[in-house]
């Protein structure tokens, strides 16, 4: 896959059947439609293109929004690559971009800039000025310019339509068995380990306290979580249960990640780490007693070993 930064500049795009869009997540909702691009441009003889931005729009839109992101840019180009597109061009989304009309966005980018012929556009997406223009509005306006102009179909699953939007909710929710089944592969955070409050040592359950890489990247809901950690430098991934949330039984105030690693006792602080989900096991809870909250540890560990992570 070619990715190319616009603002490096662009010129002698060969002609193409793209798509546009965030594409938070690149989820199976996301796969669809870009097989719909590459079965077109094949079908053509023309070169398969993803449109995206280098960051949410609402970023720009409203310049105090925190997006919930269910991947970042690089996360993104890497399940770009693996859906099997030609090229990727990353806009950078600033306050001109976000003031064009979706004709002049047409237009001058897609059209003249990056030679696209086929546009097909997520069944529900809208683009260009306060999004006030409507699929319509750019088969016409493509019709102006030589541009064919195709509704992409949705993704059901189960009855769902998948969007960005559902995955979200699922693991704010703590559903992340679930929003693999959207996403299509599971979820995965990368944070790189820094010291903790040294809480689960004592308890006979030492964990790698976890900072994540990214502000901007949705952490799953407070619980307990069956998991797979892979360390930096390591070729092979890790059993782990992993805490997310307060820690109430010690009465924690700020909300941490942590994570213990089974049959492993090496240092890693300051390596990055990467835990991908598998299964929430039980919400976060207050226990009476330092004795019982590691005894209920010790029953969360039987279960993943001998239910989950098998």
């Amino acid at each position: 896959m070619n990715t190319i930064l616009y603002g490096d500049g662009v010129s002698g795009m060969s002609p193409c059947v793209a798509t546009i869009g965030f594409f938070d997540g690149i989820h199976r909702g996301h796969q669809h439609l870009i097989g719909e691009v590459t079965e077109r441009a094949k079908a053509m003889g023309l070169t398969s293109t993803v449109v995206t931005f280098d960051r949410h729009p609402r970023q720009v839109v409203k310049t105090d929004f925190m997006p919930q992101l269910l991947s970042t840019t690089e996360e993104k180009l890497v399940l770009l690559e693996k859906a099997g597109i030609d090229n990727c061009i990353v806009l950078p989304f600033d306050k001109e971009m976000a003031s064009m009309s979706a004709h002049d966005f047409m237009r001058y980018i897609l059209s003249e800039k990056l030679g696209v012929k086929v546009l097909i556009t997520g069944y529900d997406h809208r683009f260009g000025h306060n999004r006030s223009e409507g699929f319509d509005d750019y088969v016409r306006y493509g019709e102006q310019m030589g541009m064919e102009v195709i509704l992409g179909k949705p993704y059901i699953y189960e009855g769902v339509n998948v969007s960005s939007s559902v995955v979200r909710a699922l693991i704010s929710e703590g559903e992340v068995d679930l929003a693999a089944n959207c996403l299509g592969y599971r979820y995965t955070l990368l944070g790189h380990v820094e010291s903790g409050h040294h809480i689960g040592t004592g308890l006979g359950f030492p964990t790698a306290n976890i900072h994540p890489d990214s502000a901007y990247k949705m952490i799953p809901a407070n619980g307990v979580y069956a998991v797979m950690v892979r360390i930096a430098g390591e070729q092979a991934d890790r059993k782990a249960m992993l805490n997310i949330g307060q820690r109430p039984t010690f009465e924690g105030k700020d909300r941490t990640i942590e994570a213990n690693i089974f049959d492993f006792n090496g240092n890693i602080y300051g390596k990055q780490i990467s835990i991908t989900f598998f299964k929430k096991i039980r919400d976060e809870r207050k226990f009476k007693s330092a004795a019982e909250l590691k005894h209920q540890l010790q029953n969360d560990e039987n279960e993943i070993r001998k239910h989950i992570l098998l």
